[in-house]
């Protein structure tokens, strides 16, 4: 990646005592690393946009999520919530001592948990902030107006339907909604003029064949992924880095790949709880992979080796937009009407990728000359999922559903 892409490392000190990265609400969304939300601030275009990551996963299987912090006018705007630790606070802090209060607080999508879950912590936080969240809300089991979800109702407004926040420098684009049985999926993505970014939550990502240095913090989920049995340590290198990343990144993408296979209890048990694996941190041994050739070939499909490859994950292609090609196409048609786009910046893997204009039609050119929402390979078991919900009635059959906000 040439110089100028690289994400800039963190502009706060890592050293941070843990009770200033303490998360109690955790249990809402019991994911790793529960309690503990180490985080990331990175400069990524100067005094007009930054970022805070923290790490999110299960079984180790964690990537970066992101929050955006967008200069607007006299202030800032936050998109994509984080929990707000004391130490993303204090960060906060700085840039409003520097460019103003946090004016806004945007959730563009509708069915993120893991962006929703922080919302009313984040709007506590700011109470002289205005949120703006995207239509149709939802909640499983039992739907709850927004008071009962703790997004309080006096000072939200509704993308699109209430009009929409800093029109003076920022532009807006829907994809979506799509139906997906239990509600929908929408996202709103944002272009910030000034900037030349746009930021998505998780229609389009960009992953690098080099791990996040979100992972510098504690690089604990690689070296775990880099084993090929229960019974190896953990041994941090910078390419046991890599090789842990690539399966992360496979994991993520298509939940259980093609290359990979549960082996027998009876062989989990004998390679577990060696002498220097008996630990909460090494699962105590407990690693129930069996990765088999050919991992490596599809992971380096899935990386950019000179900078992040742009793509719809997988995961999303799959279970979202099966049945809805169209909907995502005309949404790219629509960000590529967009003057001086320069920049994406997503919730998750890599911030700040380059992506132009061209770099738009590229994307649509490769997605209409290949096949959509695959059955086979590692899409398999994805497909599979897809499959179950449409016979079980749970996702619907047609492609989209108009819905009343």
């Amino acid at each position: 990646m040439s110089p100028d892409l690289k994400e800039k490392r963190n502009i706060s000190d890592i050293k941070t005592l843990p009770s200033q990265q303490s998360w109690p609400w955790w249990p809402l969304l019991p994911l790793y690393p529960y309690g503990k939300r180490r985080t990331v601030f990175k400069e990524l275009i100067p005094s007009q946009l930054w970022s805070f990551e923290q790490l999110q996963g299960i079984y180790y299987v964690a990537v970066p999520v992101r929050m955006t912090v967008v200069r607007v006018n006299t202030g800032l705007m936050l998109i994509n919530p984080l929990p707000p630790t004391k130490e993303i606070l204090n960060d906060l802090k700085k840039l409003q001592d520097k460019y103003g209060p946090v004016k806004t607080i945007v959730l563009p999508t509708a069915s993120g948990l893991e962006h929703k879950i922080s919302l009313p912590a984040l709007a506590r936080s700011f109470p002289s902030s205005i949120l703006w969240i995207c239509p149709g809300q939802w909640s499983f089991p039992i739907p709850l107006p927004l008071d009962f979800l703790g997004i309080p109702r006096s000072r939200t407004n509704i993308l699109f339907a209430d009009g929409l926040p800093h029109k003076n420098c920022c532009d807006w684009f829907s994809l979506g909604p799509v139906d997906i049985g239990l509600g929908r999926f929408q996202e709103i993505s944002c272009f910030h003029r000034v900037s030349k970014a746009l930021i998505v939550t998780d229609a389009l990502v960009g992953i690098d064949s080099e791990p996040p240095s979100l992972f510098d913090l504690d690089p604990t989920p690689l070296l775990f992924h880099s084993r090929d049995k229960g019974s190896d340590p953990l041994i941090d290198t910078p390419s046991a880095r890599r090789k842990g990343w690539s399966r992360v990144v496979l994991f993520s993408s298509f939940l259980r790949p093609s290359e990979l296979e549960i082996p027998p209890l009876s062989i989990v048990l004998n390679n577990a709880f060696k002498p220097g694996l008996r630990n909460f941190r090494s699962h105590f041994g407990l690693f129930p992979f069996d990765w088999k050739n050919g991992w490596e070939k599809t992971a380096k499909e899935l990386m950019g080796y000179k900078q992040p490859i742009i793509q719809i994950a997988p995961v999303i292609e799959r279970l979202v937009f099966p049945r809805a090609k169209d909907t995502f196409i005309d949404w790219l048609d629509d960000i590529k009407s967009i003057k001086g786009l320069n920049w994406l910046v997503s919730a998750h893997f890599n911030a700040l990728v380059r992506f132009t204009n061209s770099d738009v039609q590229t994307l649509k050119n490769k997605i209409n000359n290949r096949s959509w929402a695959r059955n086979d390979g590692n899409w398999t078991f994805i497909s599979s999922v897809d499959k179950t919900l449409l016979k079980l009635g749970v996702v619907p059959k047609k492609p989209v559903e108009k819905f009343r906000d």
